[in-house]
């Protein structure tokens, strides 16, 4: 009869890959912070959402469903689509 294969251990989640990855989250909603505040400017400049989409480089439904309820929260009058 063999033997079990040992038990792997897994890696010390600390250290240098711990803070590399904590550095990549950061960075993730530092730059979800960003792009709220510039799409919001860029409405309440009169930007259409396809102009937002594309200078996102993303599609204007995808702008519309990510932003579009707090945009109306915040009180920007936003652009209807044959307005």
């Amino acid at each position: 009869m063999t033997p079990p294969p040992p038990i792997q251990q897994s890696p010390d989640p600390t250290g240098a890959e711990a803070d590399d990855l904590a550095a990549v989250v950061a960075l993730r909603e530092l730059a979800d912070r960003l792009e709220d505040a510039a799409v919001e400017r860029a409405m309440r400049a009169g930007w259409s959402w396809t102009q937002v989409a594309e200078a996102l480089g993303v599609t204007r439904q995808a702008v519309h469903k990510k932003h579009h309820r707090r945009l109306e929260v915040a009180g920007v009058e936003l652009r209807r689509r044959n307005a």
